[in-house]
Protein backbone atom coordinates (compact mmCIF):
# COMPACT_ATOMS: atom_id res chain seq x y z
CA UNK A 1 0.00 0.00 0.00
CA UNK A 2 1.39 3.38 -0.95
CA UNK A 3 2.24 5.88 1.77
CA UNK A 4 -0.50 8.25 0.57
CA UNK A 5 -3.11 5.46 0.81
CA UNK A 6 -1.94 4.51 4.32
CA UNK A 7 -2.10 8.14 5.37
CA UNK A 8 -5.65 8.57 4.05
CA UNK A 9 -6.73 5.31 5.70
CA UNK A 10 -5.13 6.29 9.02
CA UNK A 11 -6.72 9.75 9.01
CA UNK A 12 -10.09 8.25 8.09
CA UNK A 13 -9.83 5.65 10.88
CA UNK A 14 -8.88 8.30 13.41
CA UNK A 15 -11.75 10.54 12.35
CA UNK A 16 -14.15 7.61 12.81
CA UNK A 17 -12.72 6.96 16.30
CA UNK A 18 -13.11 10.63 17.18
CA UNK A 19 -16.69 10.70 15.96
CA UNK A 20 -17.51 7.67 18.11
CA UNK A 21 -16.21 9.54 21.18
CA UNK A 22 -17.83 12.89 20.33
CA UNK A 23 -20.17 12.94 23.34
CA UNK A 24 -17.23 12.41 25.72
CA UNK A 25 -15.20 15.28 24.27
CA UNK A 26 -16.96 18.34 25.65
CA UNK A 27 -14.60 19.82 28.23
CA UNK A 28 -12.93 23.20 28.03
CA UNK A 29 -9.55 21.47 28.38
CA UNK A 30 -10.27 19.39 25.27
CA UNK A 31 -11.44 22.48 23.37
CA UNK A 32 -8.31 24.45 24.25
CA UNK A 33 -5.95 21.51 23.68
CA UNK A 34 -7.42 20.61 20.31
CA UNK A 35 -7.25 24.20 19.03
CA UNK A 36 -3.66 24.46 20.25
CA UNK A 37 -2.89 21.21 18.41
CA UNK A 38 -4.47 22.53 15.20
CA UNK A 39 -2.37 25.68 15.45
CA UNK A 40 0.81 23.65 16.04
CA UNK A 41 0.17 21.53 12.97
CA UNK A 42 -0.70 24.56 10.83
CA UNK A 43 2.49 26.35 11.93
CA UNK A 44 4.73 23.27 11.99
CA UNK A 45 7.06 24.69 9.34
CA UNK A 46 7.36 27.97 11.26
CA UNK A 47 4.95 29.96 9.09
CA UNK A 48 1.23 30.06 8.37
CA UNK A 49 0.01 31.86 5.28
CA UNK A 50 -3.55 33.18 4.98
CA UNK A 51 -4.64 30.31 2.73
CA UNK A 52 -3.35 27.69 5.16
CA UNK A 53 -4.98 29.46 8.11
CA UNK A 54 -8.29 29.54 6.23
CA UNK A 55 -8.02 25.88 5.19
CA UNK A 56 -7.39 24.71 8.77
CA UNK A 57 -10.14 26.98 10.10
CA UNK A 58 -12.53 25.41 7.57
CA UNK A 59 -11.51 21.90 8.68
CA UNK A 60 -12.12 22.90 12.29
CA UNK A 61 -15.55 24.32 11.48
CA UNK A 62 -16.64 21.19 9.61
CA UNK A 63 -15.18 18.56 11.96
CA UNK A 64 -18.13 16.80 13.60
CA UNK A 65 -16.27 16.19 16.85
CA UNK A 66 -15.58 19.88 17.32
CA UNK A 67 -19.22 20.83 16.75
CA UNK A 68 -19.72 20.46 20.52
CA UNK A 69 -18.26 23.99 20.63
CA UNK A 70 -19.21 27.29 19.00
CA UNK A 71 -17.35 27.67 15.69
CA UNK A 72 -16.53 31.34 16.28
CA UNK A 73 -15.04 30.52 19.69
CA UNK A 74 -12.90 27.75 18.17
CA UNK A 75 -11.73 30.07 15.40
CA UNK A 76 -10.81 32.80 17.90
CA UNK A 77 -8.78 30.35 19.99
CA UNK A 78 -7.09 28.85 16.92
CA UNK A 79 -6.18 32.31 15.61
CA UNK A 80 -4.75 33.34 19.01
CA UNK A 81 -2.53 30.25 19.12
CA UNK A 82 -1.39 30.74 15.53
CA UNK A 83 -0.57 34.38 16.32
CA UNK A 84 1.65 33.25 19.22
CA UNK A 85 3.42 30.77 16.96
CA UNK A 86 3.97 33.19 14.09
CA UNK A 87 5.22 36.01 16.35
CA UNK A 88 8.02 33.84 17.75
CA UNK A 89 7.79 30.16 16.84
CA UNK A 90 10.17 28.77 19.47
CA UNK A 91 8.71 30.81 22.34
CA UNK A 92 5.13 30.39 21.10
CA UNK A 93 5.55 26.63 20.79
CA UNK A 94 6.36 26.34 24.50
CA UNK A 95 3.19 28.25 25.39
CA UNK A 96 1.00 26.36 22.91
CA UNK A 97 2.33 22.98 24.07
CA UNK A 98 1.30 23.97 27.59
CA UNK A 99 -2.22 24.45 26.24
CA UNK A 100 -2.06 21.03 24.57
CA UNK A 101 -1.03 19.52 27.91
CA UNK A 102 -4.34 20.64 29.49
CA UNK A 103 -5.91 17.41 28.17
CA UNK A 104 -3.36 15.23 29.99
CA UNK A 105 -5.67 14.48 32.94
CA UNK A 106 -8.15 12.56 30.77
CA UNK A 107 -6.46 9.91 28.59
CA UNK A 108 -9.39 9.70 26.14
CA UNK A 109 -9.22 13.46 25.55
CA UNK A 110 -5.42 13.38 25.27
CA UNK A 111 -5.61 10.67 22.59
CA UNK A 112 -8.35 12.58 20.78
CA UNK A 113 -6.16 15.71 20.68
CA UNK A 114 -3.36 13.72 19.03
CA UNK A 115 -5.83 12.18 16.59
CA UNK A 116 -7.12 15.63 15.65
CA UNK A 117 -3.53 16.71 14.99
CA UNK A 118 -3.03 13.75 12.68
CA UNK A 119 -6.34 14.34 10.88
CA UNK A 120 -5.52 18.04 10.37
CA UNK A 121 -1.95 17.22 9.31
CA UNK A 122 -3.10 14.64 6.79
CA UNK A 123 -5.98 16.68 5.40
CA UNK A 124 -3.87 18.08 2.55
CA UNK A 125 -2.57 14.62 1.66
CA UNK A 126 0.91 15.26 3.05
CA UNK A 127 1.50 14.67 6.75
CA UNK A 128 5.05 15.99 6.45
CA UNK A 129 8.04 15.61 8.78
CA UNK A 130 7.50 19.01 10.44
CA UNK A 131 3.86 18.18 11.19
CA UNK A 132 4.79 14.74 12.49
CA UNK A 133 7.45 16.30 14.72
CA UNK A 134 5.05 18.72 16.43
CA UNK A 135 2.46 15.97 16.93
CA UNK A 136 5.22 13.81 18.43
CA UNK A 137 6.12 16.68 20.80
CA UNK A 138 2.46 16.96 21.73
CA UNK A 139 2.47 13.24 22.58
CA UNK A 140 5.25 13.90 25.08
CA UNK A 141 3.34 16.89 26.52
CA UNK A 142 0.35 14.59 27.02
CA UNK A 143 2.40 11.67 28.40
CA UNK A 144 1.42 9.46 25.46
CA UNK A 145 3.84 7.19 23.60
CA UNK A 146 4.29 8.47 20.01
CA UNK A 147 4.55 4.90 18.66
CA UNK A 148 0.88 4.40 19.66
CA UNK A 149 0.10 6.75 16.76
CA UNK A 150 2.82 5.48 14.39
CA UNK A 151 4.92 8.60 15.01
Amino acid sequence: MALWDRLKESASTMQAQLTAKKNDLTSGAFRDSSMAMCALVAAADGTVDAAERQRVAQLIATNGVLQNFAADDLRRRFDAYVDKLTADFAFGKVSVLQEVAKAKKKPAEARAVIQIGIVIGGADGDFDKDEQAVVREACFALDLPPHEFDL
